[in-house]
């Protein structure tokens, strides 16, 4: 345990969330949670497509919720730092293909397996050392090229939907000018909100259920961890710890429990193969949103992080109605709030990642690949933006990791 970084305390965690809340981590916290809640529509895409029970998809994203929305209660409280918890969605595509294949339980046996890999990683130090290794403005330009779709889909509503888009951009950034007391990101939610109630907006459809995660025994099988379990670990080490981690120092934060995000997520990732769900891990694009400049003062923004979890976690049993509302919320509204919460974070990445000075080539490899979305050998696109990152810099930025290797050995000896 030695590795694993030490945080504030959970002791007196309810006294200074309600010491730091304000209206800007509130505010951002509700987005986050809005984002990670439209996230579940992703898995009853992925379910249905490899034609999943309809049943088990529900259970699949209440355990989701459930699960990851308690982890994401206790990071952020107990670090004091912007941790949104989730999991991981390339891992949600491979998890709903290789049901059909290996079946369900030998499915959440190797994500049991993955978990305990990656757990051992971070309580081994081993991640902490892997992001010491990578320099930041390749971190950075993979995260820019991560959250490019984010800023693209805030604006394509303009060609499709102009008037709602318009409205809610034009009152983000009017709000942000005129009204500093008011967070823009309510201002522009309301905005979009008024236009859905005036343009009548059928919520008729809406329908009620209440579930909760069931509990199930993994079975382990060689082909179902070399098929799933494997490169769910890769993805988890190599990927979405990395995302996540950029994300926070990108804002400013110093120090990040990269250690302690990567154990946890693969305990996470244990306790899930137990409830039907296949990963934890530190929420990318919540992270994002939770740690940008949109959530006020910088050492409150942690609360951001808890108020999504605790939304995950009263959602969750009520997943059925929150589907079905929204189902009848235009797309566009969760896209644009979504961009607008992100906007100043990927312009920090861009900043950071090209700023000139060290590992510019590598950092544009980085952002390219990410940008892309390409898989190779099932394993997203964040993970090969790194690694080719990386690769290409040493190659042609080789000056520029001079004497980073042998002091990063040291550290660790």
């Amino acid at each position: 345990m030695k590795h694993i970084e030490k945080g504030v305390s959970l002791r007196y965690a309810p006294r200074d969330f309600l010491r730091d809340l304000n209206a800007d981590n509130a505010s951002t916290g509700l987005v986050a949670g809005i984002l990670g809640l439209s996230v579940g529509v992703v898995h009853i895409s992925a379910g249905t497509a490899a034609g999943l029970d309809s049943s088990f998809i529900m259970i699949w994203v209440i355990s989701y919720l459930m699960i990851n929305g308690l982890f994401g209660l206790v990071m952020p409280a107990y670090y004091r730092l912007p941790l949104p918890m989730a999991n991981s969605i390339p891992g949600a595509l491979m998890f709903a293909a290789v049901i059909p294949v290996v079946g369900l339980e030998a499915a959440l046996g190797a994500s049991l397996i993955a978990g305990a890999i990656t757990l051992i990683a971070g309580l081994t130090g081993v991640m902490g050392i892997v992001m010491r290794l990578i320099p930041m403005p390749i971190v950075m330009g993979m995260v820019g090229g991560m959250l490019l779709s984010f800023g693209l889909n805030m604006v394509r509503p303009l060609e499709s939907a102009i008037v709602p888009a318009s409205i809610m951009i034009l009152a983000f950034f009017i709000s942000a000018r005129l009204f500093r007391k008011v967070p823009p990101l309510i201002v522009a939610m309301l905005a979009g909100i008024i236009y859905l109630t005036a343009t009548g907006v059928d919520l008729s459809g809406i329908t009620a259920t209440i579930r909760f995660p069931e509990f199930i025994v993994p079975e382990f099988t060689l082909g179902a961890f070399l098929t799933y379990g494997l490169p769910l670990a890769i993805i988890l080490v190599g990927m979405e710890t990395p995302a996540g981690v950029g994300l926070v120092k990108g804002m400013g934060y110093k120090e990040v429990p990269a250690n302690a995000i990567t154990a946890v997520g693969g305990l996470g990732t244990m306790v899930s193969s137990f409830f039907n769900l296949h990963s934890t891990c530190i929420a990318a694009p919540m992270t994002g949103i939770c740690a940008s400049p949109e959530a006020g003062i910088h050492d409150k923004r942690w609360v951001a992080a808890v108020i999504a979890g605790a939304i995950f976690v009263v959602a969750a049993p009520f997943y059925g109605y929150v589907v079905s509302l929204l189902e009848a919320t235009p797309r566009y509204f969760i896209t644009i709030v979504a961009g607008l919460a992100l906007m100043r974070v990927i312009t920090s990445s861009m900043a950071i990642a090209f700023s000139g000075k060290k590992h510019e080539i590598g950092a544009l490899f980085a952002f390219l690949i990410a940008a892309s979305g390409i898989q190779i050998l099932g394993i997203g696109a964040t993970f090969w933006a790194l690694v080719l990152g990386v690769m290409v810099s040493a190659i042609f930025e080789t000056k520029d990791f001079e004497f980073v290797f042998n002091r990063e050995v040291a550290k660790s000896g």
